[in-house]
């Protein structure tokens, strides 16, 4: 029989992933609670992928008359339509990776925020928030 610290350091670790398997499940209810809350005064709203260099960080998405609302659990934060100089929408990110889907390229002040969508997902945006220029976006 394995001595007790064994037993223990095992159960401990079995427990710690267990734990990261739940809070991960749940981190996706959290995201839909948050784009329950944004449906109703939102032209557009849905799930996304924050592109920051390697690392895509789930948020909920979401178009009002005011503002980009891109949201988690972890942020909570906005880009005002009125800073935004450029849209696009491409199948690449900016550093030049292939992604699945499209990329909402938004460009606001001389900073790039980059959400990845799914197919459906991007045609849905393009619809809504349809793709302009710097000489497009200071007539709008």
């Amino acid at each position: 029989m394995p001595p007790l610290e064994y037993v223990t350091l095992a159960g401990v670790v079995v427990l710690v992933v267990l734990l990261w398997i739940y809070l991960r499940m749940r981190s996706k209810d959290r995201i839909d609670e948050i784009l329950d809350r944004h449906r109703g005064s939102a032209s557009v709203c849905s799930r996304a992928n924050l592109v920051e260099g390697m690392e895509m960080i789930p948020v909920a998405l979401a178009l009002k008359n005011d503002a980009i609302y891109y949201e988690n659990t972890d942020i909570q934060a906005s880009i005002e339509l009125a800073l935004i100089e450029e849209v696009e929408y491409d199948d690449e990110t900016a550093t030049g990776h292939t992604m699945p889907g499209k990329v909402l390229r938004i460009r606001a002040h001389n900073h790039v925020f980059e959400f990845a969508l799914d197919l459906p997902t991007a045609r849905q945006w393009e619809a809504g928030f349809p793709p302009r220029g710097i000489d497009r976006a200071r007539a709008v």
